[in-house]
């Protein structure tokens, strides 16, 4: 409640510095536990979600607060993105509130401590709660396919599930491996790694795809037996914005991606007719919107951008609501309303 009253203070920082700040204030303040199992929980991927609204990646990059986040109500949280070696990512500037379109710009470029520094921080936790850890490849990789399995059998052991990502536009060359055989390479050397006992693993794409690309990731996603997809990062397209700022490089979120993400949604949706658990994100900052994206195929949804502007509470304002749409449209259980639009 204070938040908006405290606002116009936090964004005279720089944005970057204001995000550390929110990070020292979590590790500094009290941690509530997990949210507990409602009427908004669900199960997906063999994992029970108190709730179906996570904590996007990139908010807690290095695994630092990850039960203070989920103690403000999200169902999970997704760490990372967490690269083999730690890197410093691309010089600053490299994030940027676009104020008046309500939406953020960056170029970070996968910043990170490392998979080792992350995974004792996991490790230490009394796993209560879903957390995720998304991985990724570093910048000077000789071989990122390498990287991405390095990345999933260190973390396997202390993460709910996994995600691979190769949907940053930040790391250069990193959608490439979106591509049909980069993609086919990446999960054959996953599908060769993966051992008994690892989670639950995403594949996090892009949304700037052509019209051909959800069909064959449908295809080599549920050929090498990933589990499900996350729709969507950021974009490197640009609407018309308003904001100082809109020329800056790097991948906008916030109410800008919405339509394209929500799209991309749908596309994926109807690629795989069901077959694979989506899971949305991108300019999700309503319980309205999150619906949305559930009517539209997710299974879960995730938001990040939306926290800087509405503030810590998002979750708690979120829920309620969400549970009355849920309950309005006939639905007693999230997974019954998965794609029903």
């Amino acid at each position: 409640m204070l938040y908006p009253l405290l606002r116009p203070l936090i964004f005279r920082l720089d944005a970057e510095r204001a995000h550390r700040l929110s990070i020292l204030a979590l590790q500094l303040g009290p941690v509530a536990p997990p949210p507990a199992d409602g009427p908004l929980a669900t199960t997906v991927a063999g994992i029970r979600f108190p709730n179906p609204l996570g904590m996007a990646p990139g908010y807690d990059k290095d695994a630092e607060v990850p039960d203070a986040v989920l103690g403000l109500g999200f169902g999970s949280v997704e760490i990372g993105t967490v690269t083999p070696r730690p890197q410093p990512g691309n010089p600053r500037p490299r994030l940027f509130r676009l104020e008046e379109d309500r939406a953020v710009i960056n170029r970070m470029g996968f910043n990170n401590g490392g998979l080792q520094a992350a995974h004792l921080r996991l490790s230490a936790r009394k796993r209560q709660g879903v957390v995720g850890v998304n991985v990724g490849a570093n910048k000077d990789a000789a071989d990122r396919v390498a990287d991405y399995v390095t990345g999933l059998s260190t973390m396997a052991p202390v993460a709910d599930y996994l995600t691979i990502n190769i949907s940053s536009p930040n790391t250069p060359g990193l959608r490439d491996m979106q591509g049909d055989k980069e993609l086919e390479d990446l999960l054959c050397a996953v599908a060769a790694a993966r051992e008994s006992g690892w989670p639950p693993i995403f594949l996090k794409v892009a949304p700037d795809l052509d019209n051909d690309a959800p069909a064959r990731i449908v295809a080599a996603v549920m050929k090498h037996g990933i589990d499900g997809i996350i729709v969507s990062n950021t974009t490197i397209t640009r609407p018309p914005l308003q904001s100082r700022h809109a020329g800056e490089a790097g991948g906008i979120s916030g109410a800008p991606l919405h339509d394209l993400a929500l799209q991309r949604l749908r596309d994926f949706r109807k690629a795989s007719e069901g077959r694979l658990p989506l899971i949305g994100v991108g300019g999700i900052a309503t319980a309205e919107q999150a619906w949305a994206r559930i009517r539209a195929g997710a299974s879960l949804v995730q938001l990040y951008s939306a926290m800087v502007y509405e503030g810590p509470g998002i979750a708690r304002a979120i829920l309620p609501r969400l549970e009355t749409l849920m309950r309005q449209d006939g639905f007693t259980s999230i997974a019954e309303a998965v794609g029903s639009e």
